[in-house]
């Protein structure tokens, strides 16, 4: 069901009885839209979890994806981490894991170091920031995967331009645990409907995070 966040931002929850654990998901920069409805369901009703996906453009609903890529230098953590959190409080269960994908793969990345969450896993989520994201609200995703960051499972392609090696490599020594899938391109998992998608590689990287999270 569509439920409305404490900022505005609408979010797809399914909340279950007794839940495992709750998760948390920031969409690709297509935002909600009934591949992460379905996304959501069958999560929860796979592996018995209360799951949230967010909106990450709150408003600009209708906005194209070609005017999001432009504009997203114009975003601010703050805002984006918020609502993650809120998703979580909406989840009303614990522990809470936050995942990603692409763009929300970046934000993942981020939300592991914010104290809330118990796990992250980032399908893809860019390491550092595209000189074309970059702005004032914006921090790097490295900056926050110190200290107490909760542990986070990568899900990467080796021929992902949005996530190069030296990225990998970084985001590999900040203590992430990086899974590689030779030859893959960016969006190789959440989207059957992508020229990019390779349905063995999916159903493994599924297979590692489904174990990652229980």
């Amino acid at each position: 069901m569509r439920i409305v966040l404490p900022s505005g931002t609408a979010a797809e929850l399914v909340r279950v009885t007794e839940p495992a654990r709750g998760l948390v998901i920031a969409p690709d920069i297509a935002g909600l839209r009934p591949l992460f409805d379905e996304l959501v369901a069958r999560l929860s009703a796979e592996n018995g979890w209360t799951v949230c996906a967010v909106e990450p453009f709150p408003g600009e609903e209708d906005m194209p994806v070609e005017q999001r890529l432009q504009v997203l230098g114009q975003h601010d953590d703050d805002r984006h981490l918020d609502d993650l959190r809120a998703a979580a409080e909406a989840c009303e269960c614990e522990p809470v894991a936050v995942m990603g994908f692409c763009m929300g793969g970046m934000y993942t990345l981020k939300a592991a170091g914010i104290g809330r969450f118990d796990r992250a896993v980032s399908f893809y989520g860019m390491i550092r920031i595209p000189e074309q994201w970059q702005g004032p609200g914006q921090r790097q995703p490295l900056e926050f995967l110190s200290g107490d960051a909760a542990p986070a499972l990568a899900i990467i392609g080796t021929a992902d331009i949005w996530t190069p090696p030296a990225d990998v490599d970084a985001l590999e020594n900040a203590g992430a645990t990086v899974v590689r899938y030779e030859g893959a391109e960016h969006g190789f998992v959440h989207d059957p409907s992508r020229p990019a998608h390779r349905p063995d590689d999916a159903a493994d990287a599924w297979g590692r995070v489904i174990e990652f999270l229980t």
